[in-house]
């Protein structure tokens, strides 16, 4: 907002319009709460009656919500896909492939963005994210880690200041989070994949601040690449398991008590 605040006639339009541009550009992020009405009203230089009249607009048009106790919050936008086809879509061990095969490629085009166009505020977010996954390794937490893990790519995107790869990237990271295409836990459970990860993620990090953007962008293709190649194992040896599992059961459809195996 500038010094003087909204004023004029279509005040409440320019405050909605203003709250729409920072959730935009990603300073608003989905499921964060606002201030409180007094607060904000200020902050804007804006009457609260107009501050009240621009949030409609914003509620009407599903950007903002009401939470529990009143307060409004982002509306959880673009956190994931939606439509059914992404649940079908997710039991298809090809399209998990195919996933990974599209992050790869955004993957490096994130980090070699960030290297060009981190500022001094999106290198200490990154910095923080990276101190967060180094934390998590050493006291052996394999689920903050991997919960640092994507806090750590999300602040890559941001400092790529690329929008629309931003909200893209948010979605996909949000069915990340989700379980949706592959299980992080699994990654994080095995020690000698998690040591892999954490040196790939401080590569890339460290890559992005020392502005290097060919190096940020192919290490961010091998860790995915990696990462690929894990998952595939991981799903084979859970296959060759359940195979195992079968013959021992009979396919829980044999008659076997008492009967010795031939």
């Amino acid at each position: 907002m500038t010094k003087d605040g909204i004023k004029g006639a279509s005040a409440a339009e320019s405050t909605a319009r203003h709250i729409e541009e920072l959730i935009v550009e990603g300073a608003l992020r989905p499921g964060e709460p606002l201030l409180p009405e007094r607060e904000m009203a200020v902050r804007l230089n804006v009457s609260r009656p107009t501050l009240r009249q621009g949030m409609k607009m914003l509620e009407d048009k599903g950007l903002l919500v009401a939470d529990t106790n009143g307060s409004r919050v982002v509306a959880p936008l673009g956190t994931s896909f939606t439509d059914p086809l992404i649940d079908l879509l997710s039991s298809g061990e090809a399209v998990t492939d195919d996933y990974l095969e599209l992050r790869a490629t955004l993957e490096r085009m994130a980090a070699t963005l960030a290297a060009t166009r981190a500022n001094d505020v999106d290198r200490a977010i990154l910095r923080e994210a990276m101190e967060r996954i180094d934390s998590a390794h050493g006291e052996a937490d394999a689920g903050d880690e991997a919960e640092a893990d994507v806090d750590l790519h999300l602040a890559i995107y941001e400092a790529g200041h690329n929008i629309v790869l931003l909200h893209i990237m948010r979605a996909l990271s949000g069915m990340l989070r989700k379980g949706i295409f592959h299980n992080r836990e699994k990654l994080y459970a095995r020690p000698e994949v998690r040591d892999v990860l954490r040196d790939q993620h401080r590569a890339i990090y460290e890559a992005i601040m020392a502005r290097d953007p060919d190096a940020a962008g192919r290490c961010a293709e091998a860790h995915m690449s990696y990462t690929q190649r894990v998952i595939a194992e991981i799903a084979a040896a859970d296959a060759r398991l359940e195979i195992s599992l079968r013959r021992i059961e009979g396919g829980g459809i044999a008659s076997r008590a008492g009967k010795a195996r031939g």
